[in-house]
């Protein structure tokens, strides 16, 4: 099936919102109907407006609909969005195209490459990580399918030196820093949204493309976007990032991706 536009959302506080990150600030009657988005360990974890999940379902059905999370495939798997299987999805921060649910064999080996040729290897990165002295602020710390690194953090403990050193370290061994509440994340820079949405958009041919995002991994694939959308609240909003093409949401939470998705319907139905 063909489409006039491909649409690339960010899930985490940007579509799907946990408990902590609802920013629901009424009186509980005028709370929003809301579902489980994705369930953890048997428990509920994430969840979006039953508005936004109605409002997903007809943006599906007029773009090319294309989930692009930092998480692993495993991660996203967990997450339980409304319709079909979408034909491209974006995981690992770009470190994996899925195409109807299964990895992109080609865009590995393409990947592959571009590490090995401009970057210092994930056990170098891993190991400074894991000096003793940063204990105190690093709580656990893990692989994503061998791609990148990310570790939870305790934020108050973590000293302002410790990340504008490792943001210089890494910028030097090819890699980027993120900071997305708990989790601080260390990625190689040929792994990211932009490039895994713009091979999307090359082999769909599609002419416009919309995207909606929250942190600074998000950032490249806003860019490369002819619309974006970013929410009240995450990196790119205490970083104050503004483009021409860029638009804001007026409220921060989960009622922050329900506006998201009727801006870009609204949008897509105009096509």
């Amino acid at each position: 099936m063909s489409y006039s536009s491909v649409v690339a959302c960010d899930l985490d506080r940007t579509l799907i919102y946990s408990k902590n990150a609802l920013w629901l600030t009424g009186a509980d009657k005028d709370a929003p109907a809301m579902v489980v988005a994705e369930v953890y360990e048997g428990a509920p974890l994430s969840f979006m407006t039953r508005t936004a999940q109605e409002l997903l379902l007809l943006v599906q059905q007029l773009a090319c609909f294309v989930p692009a999370t930092t998480r692993t495939q495993a991660q996203y798997q967990r997450v339980q969005l409304p319709g079909p299987v979408p034909e491209y999805a974006i995981t690992s921060n770009g470190g994996v195209l899925l195409h109807h649910g299964t990895p992109d064999t080609a865009w590995n080996a393409q990947l592959i490459a571009s590490l090995r040729a401009c970057c210092a290897p994930l056990e170098e990165i891993q190991a400074h990580l894991s000096k003793p002295e940063f204990v105190p602020w690093i709580l656990r710390l893990r692989q994503a399918e061998d791609l990148f690194v990310y570790a939870i953090i305790d934020r108050e403990a973590m000293p302002e030196a410790f990340l504008s050193e490792l943001v210089d370290l890494c910028a030097t061994a090819g890699w980027r820093v993120s900071v997305q509440g708990r989790k601080l994340y260390c990625v190689p820079e040929p792994i990211n949204k932009r490039a895994a949405l713009a091979e999307v958009v090359s082999r769909t041919g599609t002419g416009k493309v919309i995207a909606a995002g929250d942190s600074l991994l998000d950032q490249g694939m806003l860019e490369l976007a002819h619309l974006a959308f970013r929410p009240l609240h995450g990196e790119l909003h205490d970083a104050d990032y503004r483009a021409s093409h860029l638009r804001l949401t007026s409220v921060r939470g989960v009622l922050a991706g329900e506006e998201i998705l009727r801006s870009i319907l609204a949008e897509v139905t105009a096509n």
